[in-house]
């Protein structure tokens, strides 16, 4: 549509958005439809993604001011080779975070998941009496 054609009553502003408008399909690309195998895939992908980005999260920010990071900090400014102390510190990690995802796996097929948040839940809670009865006492 071209601008000496939109009505005469029309601003400026209002005929190029007009103008726009009937130039919308032609700018947009058609989308094609996509398969059933490629929206699970999709689907899939997006569900890895958050697991992924929810784990890194979690981990991250627990670790942040922790005894593990005070440790790396202090090794690192003592022998001066940071990049020394960074690998032995992601390799301890890596494999911390492989024997708890391996017992986790193990645990899963042989355990109800309300047991396993039990279980939990009764061992913080066994620590926290445990934390509270040596501030108290020493």
């Amino acid at each position: 549509m071209k601008l000496s054609s939109a009505p005469p009553n029309l601003s400026a502003v209002e005929s190029v958005n007009l103008s726009l408008s009937t130039l919308q399909p032609v700018i947009e690309p058609k989308q094609k439809d996509s398969t059933d195998g490629e929206k699970a895939v999709k689907k899939l992908r997006q569900g890895a993604l958050a697991v992924f980005g929810s784990t890194f999260l979690t981990i991250f920010l627990s670790e942040m001011g922790d005894k593990t990071q005070v440790a790396t900090l202090l090794m690192s400014a003592e022998s001066q080779s940071p990049w020394l102390v960074f690998a032995g510190a992601s390799s301890a990690l890596v494999a911390t975070s492989l024997l708890g995802c391996l017992l986790g796996r193990w645990l899963a097929n042989r355990v109800s998941p309300q047991m396993l948040k039990t279980a939990a839940g009764v061992s913080l809670l066994f620590i926290a009496v445990q934390l509270l009865w040596e501030i108290t006492h020493y």
